[in-house]
């Protein structure tokens, strides 16, 4: 049975290794409540995993640890795991899935694990792992079901108790759901006035379909950039816990994940991976009921492989209209062009493409289109762009 003594007894045995993570305040990111953030991203390995994969091997006997420990992950639990077993002076050997980014599985390489490559998503290489582990006899190190793992990531809530007085909501990103079981675990013993509220990706909502039906469910695939919570069933122990102690999950779409990293990089200075961001996301997006409350938001890790940062930048964007298309419907002829650019321009834009088309079947054939790439400041900047448009005239398409 978790309890808090396991939670304190966890606190005290990583004191030197783990960190006690920033709480930054954030009232760039939402004018709805008080936001703070949980910093988990600037942990030692970049995530919160270490708190639990460190207090399940510190608790292992020396018979166990002479057999070495193996884990499956999608990268986070991966670091944490090496990185704790390599501070016991122990073998590691981790399952990663083929989906997990390249700079996850270099940074777990260097930790000095043993890593072994497998075809699919977690559950994958998690049933790859079970099968090692019945032929080697290694200790299983679980990424959220387990109650030793459970409570060194418990260990986060008993910081933001002290830290954050009067807090009124939680807000934690849910994979397996280990993080969300210990925090909301030691939020109820600790705080029971605090609400605590779970956010999945909405292309791999396995705890959310749990809690909407009573009962834990799987989901056949998951489809989501948030590979670190691309999980395809929660744990029976990790839905029990959220049932007991959550008083609501949302979700939320990679549009929206995608606007949280970029808005957490320009007004925040911090970089958070997909699965690190959706908390934030829930509460820019108006998911949760947290209105004029003090929240905290945890960003649960910041290893997103530069590979995509780029692409996950370029959407954020899109999402949040600060860059936006307009097509325009012209006639082909001599100062069209500086027409539109003085629209622009007296609205305060910038153009920093231009696309010019014959138009269709359907068209004066002397039209042609004009499709503008513009960085704007917000969706009220293109609506406003778009109305100067219409009264001037011109005639806008969507989709051409």
């Amino acid at each position: 049975m978790l309890t808090l003594d396991m939670v304190y007894q966890a606190a005290h045995i990583s004191k030197d290794t783990v960190r006690k993570t920033d709480l930054i305040p954030a009232p760039g990111l939402s004018s709805d409540c008080r936001l703070y953030l949980k910093a988990e991203n600037l942990q030692l390995t970049g995530s919160f995993k270490l708190r639990g994969a460190f207090y399940k091997i510190s608790s292992l006997s020396e018979q166990e640890k002479a057999k070495g420990v193996v884990a499956c992950s999608a990268g986070n639990h991966a670091q944490g795991v090496a990185l704790a077993a390599a501070r016991s002076g122990i073998k590691s050997t981790i399952f990663l899935p083929s989906v997990a980014p390249i700079s996850k599985v270099e940074a777990t390489r260097q930790y000095g694990a043993d890593i072994r490559i497998t075809d699919g998503i977690y559950d994958d290489a998690y049933e790859a792992a079970a099968e090692y582990q019945k032929e080697t006899g290694s200790v299983f190190i679980h990424p959220f079901e387990d109650e030793q793992v459970i409570a060194g990531q418990g260990t986060i809530g008993l910081e933001l108790i002290e830290q954050l007085q009067d807090m009124d909501a939680v807000v934690v990103p849910v994979g397996g759901g280990g993080l969300i079981s210990g925090i909301s675990f030691v939020i109820r013993k600790l705080s029971p006035g605090c609400k605590v509220y779970g956010v999945q990706a909405e292309g791999a909502g396995s705890m959310y379909r749990s809690m909407k039906e009573n009962e834990k469910c799987s989901v056949p695939c998951v489809s989501t950039f948030a590979d670190g919570i691309a999980v395809k069933s929660p744990g029976q122990m990790t839905y029990e816990f959220c049932r007991e102690n959550v008083d609501g999950l949302v979700t939320v779409n990679d549009d929206e994940i995608a606007a949280a990293i970029l808005a957490l990089m320009e007004k925040q200075k911090l970089v958070a991976e997909g699965a690190g961001a959706v908390s934030v996301a829930a509460v820019m997006f108006g998911k949760l009921p947290v209105k004029d409350r003090k929240v905290c938001a945890i960003v649960s890790g910041g290893n997103i492989d530069v590979n995509i940062l780029s692409r996950v930048i370029n959407r954020g964007l899109l999402t949040s209209g600060r860059l936006s298309d307009l097509t325009i419907e012209l006639l082909d002829k001599p100062g069209q062009l500086k027409d539109v650019a003085a629209i622009i321009a007296d609205k305060g834009a910038n153009v920093i493409r231009v696309r010019h088309n014959q138009g269709g079947e359907n068209t004066d054939i002397r039209g042609c289109y004009l499709r503008i790439s513009m960085e704007t400041r917000n969706r009220a900047h293109l609506d406003e762009i778009r109305k100067a448009f219409r009264e001037a005239g011109y005639k806008l398409h969507e989709n051409v």
